[in-house]
């Protein structure tokens, strides 16, 4: 059951959505405990994962280059073509909010899920997570008309809680546990780490239903928007690494399109504005129909520009 769940969890991912958004009464039961889901998925992906690995990738100046495309460039393109389009000052503080945001911890479990590689991935969540409260504070001064203060100390806490507590138990355990009783949980882990993501596009979706409810036309407008920055953060990174090869290119498109909006939602509170918690719920929408599109970019990319046979590039 397990693998088969694993096996077809970019479908399922998409029907957690649409199950949210049909039970609302449910979505908005299951919000409350997704920082404990948050903290368990962020555990059992690093326990999958080399310590030593993961700190050596951290140190490499890819992963933070990467980390100031995600944030500071992303901000750039996204914000200026809202104000292109004339967005009003509230969805400007929300699009600089929502391309603030680091990469959602869940995206590891993502990555593994359509053969992508899940420690990079790791090191990508990480680094933009550790850049965004700096950006988020800079993007909120140039957007915010009125004073404002960021709550760091709940970031803080929140950062020791999802990545240094998790990374630090899993150091003991590499520690203490031998290396090939590691590996043979590895696979179980992973399977666990991908039906664990399912309870964020449930949970977080509800509120959207709400919305449709009330003013349909509303909701459409925002689902366009989120469907536009997903696409906007997707090309964009895709385009900016395809020479870097394949693989991280489609790593980086994902990676950048998924976004943590809860920790930033919980970050920033109401500085954010009334358009960020419309924004929050439309995002899950494109973000879970993500691996999807990943894997058939990734299909049209081997056979367009790389030889079967070979696997290089034509």
């Amino acid at each position: 059951m397990l693998h088969f769940i694993s096996k077809h969890s970019s479908v399922l991912l998409i029907i957690a959505t649409l199950a949210g958004l049909a039970w609302p009464q449910a979505s908005l039961i299951v919000f409350p405990f997704l920082p404990y889901v948050l903290f368990f998925l962020m555990l059992f992906t690093l326990l999958g994962i080399e310590q030593k690995a993961l700190l050596a990738e951290l140190k490499l100046k890819k992963s933070w280059g990467y980390a100031l495309l995600h944030s500071v460039v992303m901000t750039v393109f996204a914000c200026s073509l809202g104000y292109f389009f004339g967005a009003s000052n509230s969805l400007l503080i929300s699009i600089a909010a929502v391309s603030a945001t680091g990469s959602l911890f869940a995206t590891p479990a993502i990555a593994r899920s359509v053969g992508l590689n899940a420690l990079t991935a790791m090191a990508m969540t990480i680094a933009t997570t550790l850049l965004m409260p700096i950006v988020l504070y800079i993007n909120l001064l140039l957007f915010q008309n009125d004073e404002f203060s960021l709550d760091i100390a709940s970031y803080l806490m929140r950062l020791a809680i999802f990545i240094a507590c998790p990374m630090a138990f899993s150091a003991l355990v590499y520690h203490y546990v031998p290396r090939p009783t590691l590996t043979r949980i590895h696979s179980k882990l992973s399977q666990v780490t991908i039906i664990l993501v399912f309870a964020f596009p449930f949970g977080l979706v509800g509120p959207l239903r709400g919305i449709f409810d009330t003013a349909p036309s509303l909701a459409l407008h925002y689902i366009f928007i989120s469907f536009g920055l997903c696409l906007l953060f997707f090309v964009a990174s895709i385009l900016f690494y395809l020479r870097q090869g394949k693989d991280i290119a489609l790593l980086a498109a994902i990676t950048s399109s998924n976004r943590n909006v809860l920790l930033t939602f919980t970050v920033a509170g109401a500085y954010l504005g009334p358009d960020f918690l419309l924004l929050l719920g439309a995002l899950q929408l494109p973000t879970y129909a993500l691996p999807l599109l990943v894997r058939w970019v990734n299909n049209y990319i081997t056979t367009r520009y790389y030889s079967p046979q070979t696997g290089h590039s034509k």
